[in-house]
């Protein structure tokens, strides 16, 4: 678990290597869980939704979770595609997520594809 949030955040530039079903899915619920945790904790101190900027010290806090935001989504990004080349599928299936409910349920389906032998792997 933690050898798979390490890499995912040592790769976050790479989209030409793969990412195993752990590298993928652990990072993915780990963000989720911190990114919950973090909105709980934002919510508490502020006393109200992060997202409703009132003074400059929400400015900086709204400024700060956008930013985070930015390089989380970013390293999601790279993810998605090293574990599809994982799969031997392009990188480009990842624009299947576009398209409304069956492209979502695809994608899923293409995440939890096993690993195959594929041109993108270096082992």
């Amino acid at each position: 678990m933690i050898t798979s949030y390490k890499r995912f955040w040592k790769n976050i530039f790479n989209v030409s290597g793969t990412a195993s079903r752990s590298d993928y899915w652990w990072p993915i619920i780990i963000n989720y869980v911190l990114g919950i945790i973090a909105v709980i904790i934002i919510s508490h101190v502020t006393g109200y939704s992060f997202d409703s900027i009132r003074n400059l010290k929400d400015l900086a806090v709204d400024s700060t979770v956008r930013t985070v935001g930015l390089i989380v989504w970013i390293a999601t990004f790279t993810v998605k595609i090293r574990r599809l080349h994982d799969s031997d599928h392009v990188g480009w299936w990842i624009l299947i997520d576009l398209v409304p409910l069956i492209g979502t349920i695809w994608f899923f389906i293409l995440m939890v594809f096993p690993s195959k032998a594929n041109r993108w792997d270096k082992r």
